[in-house]
């Protein structure tokens, strides 16, 4: 009986015993679990992606959570056995979930989540150097404004990669004019009084650069651009041209522009020009020569050696202009200048180089030769552009005549094919019945327009006016000055006003680089008004008649009519 009393006995002492063991294990593991949880969130928030530490894998954490679940399980169905399952579920949750979805909620409220491991391609990320993710940049345009004969001008937007030869083709379609390849940028320095044609390669944003503020363009022809490619013989005078490094020697005129464009061949010009002192209005005579590697004068006489030989100014980065002040404002000794400018000088004028020439052809020569130096065969290559489009043109376009003043010929064609006439009183004869072929024409057209045959039609006396080379009251000069900026070549013309006699008219024609003028006087026959060049011997009803016949027939004329002398209206 004492032992089962003795047992009961310290049942009471053991139950406490082990209550409070297993409560304070409980609490031991409770607390030490949540420490465990609470690093492991920290580390967790510390990952942007919110997966788990490197050094605890998941199936670690998926077995630690099931032995938490275990002893927290077991711990309280022993301390709580008629607790309901709910609060069992809710002591057995760990606590690390709940930091996890704390942290996806931070995922979708961040803008931009980067992973903690540098990013091995930034330039693929940030949009300024990606090429998928940054925007389109569009080309940055220049304003351009070019101006014409008139004082109009035209405001073109152009991009930076345009040459003078595509702005002149967008203002030759803007303007509706007559492409004939002869139009041309001209960069035009009023105060310096200098004045330049662009080259057909050049960029004119580059070029617009480097003007000053009162500099501007000029649209405007120039058919001696590429003139020196159809006739060298008369712009490269023998004595003018020879070998470098040899005083006797002399180029072939055959391969005259072959050495020029050729750059292992040594072509040079030389002669005399006046040389303005820097500072000073006296000029200085000296013997130059222009080669390749620039402008040379001699300090001794005509002495080619080296140790006599100055350098005046180089070429690759220097242009050549046109003086248009005329020999009073510089003093010049003649009327022939011409300039050398740096390129990248604006507006300074201690830097240019005032050069005179004797005579128009040496000016000429001087300046051909400095851009044949200088650009070589790109020019050559400009020169030839229109050649190839107008030969990816159709056969149906227009015939081209031959630019040759001599391969004019009489021809017969009464008969079933043509015939040349030999025979040179033949040949007279032929042009006068041309020509009084012309005239029946003239009096067809005034019997259509002429309210009497007697009397001269108004419309005759004034329908020349529309035409592009007939330029109304404008003086000498001012004809001349026309016609040496739109080029010195054979056959450029224009008609004018005479000053001398109010009923008649001047034609005023360049050949082999001198300008003469021809009175186009007015006559009467049959009560008849007629124009005429030869005093009566060919006549015409206008002057529209009269320049078509003398474009196709010489005449009198020391060439044919080529080349109008066009001011454009932009």
């Amino acid at each position: 009986g004492q032992q089962p009393t003795g047992t009961m006995s310290c049942m009471p002492d053991c139950q406490s015993t082990d209550d409070v063991d297993l409560e304070q294990l409980v609490n031991d593991m409770n607390s030490s679990m949540d420490s465990l949880y609470s690093t492991q969130a920290d580390t967790a928030m510390l990952l942007n992606n919110g997966h788990a530490h490197a050094h605890t894998p998941p199936h670690q954490l998926n077995q630690q959570h099931q032995v938490h679940s275990a002893y927290v399980g077991q711990a309280h169905r022993r301390l709580h056995p008629s607790s309901p399952t709910k609060e069992r579920l809710r002591h057995s949750q760990p606590m690390h979930i709940k930091a996890v979805r704390c942290l996806q909620e931070a995922h979708q409220l961040r803008p931009a989540s980067m992973p903690a491991i540098p990013n091995p391609f930034p330039e693929l990320c940030s949009p300024a150097g990606s090429p998928v993710l940054s925007p389109i940049q569009a080309s940055h345009n220049h304003i351009v404004k070019v101006w014409s004969e008139d004082g109009a001008g035209k405001v073109v937007e152009i991009p930076s990669d345009m040459t003078a030869r595509d702005v002149c083709q967008l203002l030759v379609y803007k303007s509706h004019c007559v492409d004939d390849n002869a139009w041309t940028l001209v960069e035009h320095h009023p105060i310096l009084g200098l004045e330049r044609c662009l080259e057909d390669h050049e960029l004119v944003v580059q070029v617009q650069a480097s003007m000053s503020s009162d500099s501007k363009f000029l649209f405007r022809k120039n058919y001696a651009k590429y003139e020196f490619f159809r006739n060298p013989l008369n712009f490269f005078p023998e004595q003018m041209v020879a070998w470098c490094q040899e005083s006797d020697g002399s180029i072939p005129q055959s391969q005259l522009l072959q050495n020029f464009l050729n750059s292992s061949s040594c072509p040079e010009i030389q002669g005399y020009l006046h040389l303005k002192e820097p500072g000073r209005r006296s000029w200085k005579k000296l013997y130059m020569f222009l080669r390749r590697s620039g402008l040379y004068y001699s300090t001794k006489g005509t002495s080619k050696e080296p140790r006599h030989l100055q350098l005046l100014s180089d070429l690759e980065d220097s242009n050549i202009f046109t003086v248009i002040t005329g020999k009073k404002l510089h003093n010049a000794p003649t009327d022939y200048q011409f300039c050398i400018r740096p390129s990248k000088v604006r507006g300074d004028c201690k830097e240019l180089k005032m050069l005179s020439a004797e005579d128009e052809q040496s000016r000429t020569c001087w300046m051909t030769a400095f851009r044949l130096l200088k650009h070589g065969i790109v020019l050559y290559q400009n020169y030839n552009v229109p050649h190839q489009r107008k030969s990816s043109l159709s056969p149906f376009s227009a015939p081209v005549r031959s630019v040759s003043e001599n391969s004019l010929v009489a021809m017969d064609f009464s008969g079933r094919t043509g015939r040349v006439i030999d025979n040179p009183v033949e040949a007279q004869s032929a042009a006068l019945e041309e020509g009084q072929t012309w005239r029946k024409r003239g009096q067809r057209m005034n019997v259509l327009t002429s309210a009497s045959p007697l009397h001269p039609s108004s419309l005759s006396t004034v329908i020349h006016r529309t035409q592009v080379w007939f330029h109304g009251r404008i003086i000498r000069e001012e004809a001349h000055k026309m016609m040496i900026q739109q080029g010195q070549v054979d056959g450029l013309f224009l008609l004018r006003d005479s000053q001398s006699n109010p009923r008649a008219f001047v034609l005023t024609l360049c050949h082999h680089q001198k300008i003469k003028h021809f009175q186009i006087l007015p006559c009467e026959e049959d009560g008849q008004a007629f124009f005429s060049l030869d005093d009566g011997a060919t006549k015409f009803t206008d002057l529209i008649h009269l320049v078509e016949f003398y474009q196709l027939n010489r005449g009198v004329l020391p060439c044919k009519l080529k080349h109008p002398c066009t001011a454009v209206a932009l």
